[in-house]
Protein backbone atom coordinates (compact mmCIF):
# COMPACT_ATOMS: atom_id res chain seq x y z
CA UNK A 1 0.00 0.00 0.00
CA UNK A 2 0.91 3.33 -0.41
CA UNK A 3 -0.68 6.39 1.21
CA UNK A 4 -0.57 9.72 -0.79
CA UNK A 5 -1.40 13.49 0.83
CA UNK A 6 -1.70 16.26 -1.04
CA UNK A 7 -1.58 20.26 0.01
CA UNK A 8 -1.06 23.67 -1.49
CA UNK A 9 -4.48 24.15 -3.21
CA UNK A 10 -6.54 27.53 -3.07
CA UNK A 11 -7.65 30.57 -5.09
CA UNK A 12 -5.54 32.67 -6.93
CA UNK A 13 -6.19 35.33 -9.63
CA UNK A 14 -4.70 34.75 -13.51
CA UNK A 15 -1.28 34.58 -13.89
CA UNK A 16 -0.58 33.73 -10.18
CA UNK A 17 1.13 30.66 -8.99
CA UNK A 18 0.82 28.13 -6.45
CA UNK A 19 2.75 25.16 -5.61
CA UNK A 20 1.48 21.63 -5.01
CA UNK A 21 2.73 18.94 -2.53
CA UNK A 22 2.12 15.06 -2.82
CA UNK A 23 4.15 13.58 -0.08
CA UNK A 24 3.71 9.71 -0.65
CA UNK A 25 4.34 7.36 2.32
CA UNK A 26 4.32 3.39 3.15
CA UNK A 27 5.65 1.05 0.13
CA UNK A 28 7.23 3.46 -1.91
CA UNK A 29 9.78 1.25 -2.29
CA UNK A 30 7.71 -0.07 -4.93
CA UNK A 31 6.99 3.45 -6.79
CA UNK A 32 7.33 3.16 -10.51
CA UNK A 33 6.00 6.55 -11.36
CA UNK A 34 3.87 9.40 -9.87
CA UNK A 35 1.43 11.84 -11.75
CA UNK A 36 -0.69 15.00 -10.92
CA UNK A 37 -3.79 14.77 -12.57
CA UNK A 38 -6.66 17.01 -12.67
CA UNK A 39 -10.98 17.19 -13.13
CA UNK A 40 -13.01 19.86 -13.55
CA UNK A 41 -17.04 19.55 -13.38
CA UNK A 42 -18.31 17.44 -16.02
CA UNK A 43 -14.89 16.99 -17.57
CA UNK A 44 -12.75 13.58 -17.31
CA UNK A 45 -9.96 13.32 -14.79
CA UNK A 46 -6.90 13.84 -17.21
CA UNK A 47 -2.93 13.42 -16.91
CA UNK A 48 -1.31 16.85 -16.39
CA UNK A 49 2.10 15.73 -15.13
CA UNK A 50 3.73 12.38 -14.25
CA UNK A 51 7.56 11.59 -13.33
CA UNK A 52 8.75 8.09 -13.56
CA UNK A 53 10.81 7.59 -10.01
CA UNK A 54 13.68 5.78 -10.98
CA UNK A 55 15.54 7.50 -13.80
CA UNK A 56 13.31 10.78 -13.92
CA UNK A 57 11.61 10.76 -17.08
CA UNK A 58 9.10 13.59 -17.32
CA UNK A 59 6.17 13.73 -19.25
CA UNK A 60 3.78 17.32 -19.31
CA UNK A 61 0.39 17.66 -21.07
CA UNK A 62 0.42 20.48 -24.41
CA UNK A 63 -1.85 22.48 -21.90
CA UNK A 64 0.40 23.05 -19.47
CA UNK A 65 4.02 22.45 -20.91
CA UNK A 66 6.19 25.96 -20.09
CA UNK A 67 3.47 26.79 -17.22
CA UNK A 68 4.28 23.82 -14.95
CA UNK A 69 7.12 22.21 -13.81
CA UNK A 70 7.12 18.81 -11.93
CA UNK A 71 9.81 18.31 -9.40
CA UNK A 72 10.66 15.77 -6.70
CA UNK A 73 12.65 15.42 -2.95
CA UNK A 74 13.48 11.30 -2.94
CA UNK A 75 14.90 11.76 1.10
CA UNK A 76 11.34 12.64 1.52
CA UNK A 77 9.28 10.66 -0.92
CA UNK A 78 7.45 14.12 -1.89
CA UNK A 79 6.53 15.44 -5.16
CA UNK A 80 6.07 18.60 -6.22
CA UNK A 81 3.96 20.79 -8.92
CA UNK A 82 4.80 24.30 -9.41
CA UNK A 83 2.19 26.05 -11.24
CA UNK A 84 2.81 29.32 -13.18
CA UNK A 85 1.03 31.75 -14.91
CA UNK A 86 -2.28 29.75 -13.91
CA UNK A 87 -5.79 30.12 -16.29
CA UNK A 88 -8.64 30.14 -15.10
CA UNK A 89 -8.99 26.57 -17.51
CA UNK A 90 -6.64 25.34 -15.06
CA UNK A 91 -9.42 25.25 -11.85
CA UNK A 92 -10.27 21.48 -10.94
CA UNK A 93 -9.62 19.33 -8.03
CA UNK A 94 -5.80 18.23 -8.72
CA UNK A 95 -4.82 14.56 -7.58
CA UNK A 96 -1.53 13.27 -6.79
CA UNK A 97 -1.42 9.39 -7.39
CA UNK A 98 1.28 6.45 -7.46
CA UNK A 99 1.77 4.05 -10.42
CA UNK A 100 4.00 0.48 -8.41
CA UNK A 101 2.79 -2.33 -11.75
CA UNK A 102 6.07 -1.45 -14.10
CA UNK A 103 4.04 -3.56 -16.47
CA UNK A 104 1.19 -0.58 -16.74
CA UNK A 105 1.34 2.86 -19.11
CA UNK A 106 2.67 5.26 -17.08
CA UNK A 107 0.78 8.00 -18.69
CA UNK A 108 -2.66 6.63 -18.44
CA UNK A 109 -5.21 7.77 -16.16
CA UNK A 110 -6.25 3.72 -15.63
CA UNK A 111 -2.76 2.55 -14.49
CA UNK A 112 -2.54 4.58 -11.20
CA UNK A 113 -2.95 2.51 -8.64
CA UNK A 114 -3.13 4.57 -5.55
CA UNK A 115 -4.77 8.08 -5.21
CA UNK A 116 -4.52 11.01 -2.77
CA UNK A 117 -7.46 12.83 -1.94
CA UNK A 118 -7.47 16.03 -4.18
CA UNK A 119 -7.19 19.48 -3.74
CA UNK A 120 -8.94 22.18 -4.99
CA UNK A 121 -7.11 24.64 -6.98
CA UNK A 122 -9.57 27.83 -8.47
CA UNK A 123 -8.31 30.66 -10.94
CA UNK A 124 -10.70 33.76 -10.80
CA UNK A 125 -9.99 36.07 -13.91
Amino acid sequence: QVQLVESGGGLVQAGGSLRLSCAASGRTFSLYAMGWFRQAPVKERELVAAIRWSGGATYYADSVKGRFTLSRDNGKNTMYLQMNSLKPDDTAVYYCAALVDPNRGWLLVTSYNYWGQGTQVTVSS
